[in-house]
């Protein structure tokens, strides 16, 4: 479904990406771990048209989508939830719905989108509740789910999910997760970009580990999470009695 080629992205005369390859199949859950400053927003945004690459090739449903603007991407299928989930604070839940489906207007038309808009409320019930209330005042982890909702909008094959567990308490984490795994169960591929490799890789297909622009490791999650070098810069020293609990 994605595929990237011997990516590069710079900027300026700083590269974050050195000739970055992987590929998502459709269906998959993928996850993409590293520690801060490795490159991984930056890999994302190159995807999504936010960042231009200065080489190499991404190609979507066997398109090439490298360089292209991010509306043209977000019709084509691909979604993201941002980093900091970016909601539009001062505007309700609802209305920050309707945004999310702000390029499907000239196509589906407004019945459609409303219940769209009904769809996505049922399936996060805590949203239908504050439908009316300014998004800003939402706990962080019903942001993340108002972000998730919205991305939902734009109808999309694969999204991509930049730190959704950032900032959030243990209980949402385990949430969070649950809904990214719902995702998947209902036909949407993930590309899953985390910081708390212990969640991703025990709800991930397959992973890829990224240090400073560049692809050191990849494989089945599985596998990953049995690797020493893995436990041992991404798992943290308690791994083993952490992962049990």
């Amino acid at each position: 479904m994605l595929k990237v080629k011997n990516l590069f992205t710079a900027y300026g005369r700083i590269v974050a990406l050195h000739g970055v390859s992987l590929h998502v199949q459709e269906g998959e859950i993928v996850a993409l771990i590293g520690a801060n400053g490795a490159g991984k927003t930056t890999l994302l945004n190159s995807i999504c048209g936010l960042q231009s690459p200065r080489e190499g090739s991404i190609r979507f449903l066997d398109k090439e989508i490298a360089g292209k603007p991010p509306e043209k991407i977000v019709r084509m299928g691909i979604s993201q939830v941002p980093e900091g989930r970016q909601i539009f604070s001062r505007h309700s839940v609802y209305d920050n719905l309707v945004l999310g489906s702000y390029l499907r207007y000239k196509t589906d038309g407004r019945r459609e989108i409303a219940e769209d808009i009904e769809k996505m409320l049922s399936r996060f019930p805590v949203l239908s509740e504050r439908r009316h209330q300014a998004a800003g005042t939402l706990s962080g982890g019903e942001q993340q789910m108002l972000a998730i909702a919205r991305a939902l909008m734009g109808r999309p094959r694969i999204m991509l999910l930049d730190e959704p567990s950032m900032g959030l308490a243990p209980r949402l984490v385990t949430e969070i997760f649950e809904i990214v795994k719902k995702l998947r169960q209902d036909g949407t591929t993930i590309l899953l970009v985390e910081q708390n490799a212990r969640a991703a890789l025990k709800i991930a297909d397959r992973a890829y580990v990224l240090e400073v622009g560049r692809v050191v490791l990849q494989g089945p999650a599985a596998e990953l999470i049995e690797d020493r070098e893995v436990k041992r810069a991404y798992l943290g020293k308690d791994y083993n009695e952490i992962w049990e609990r």
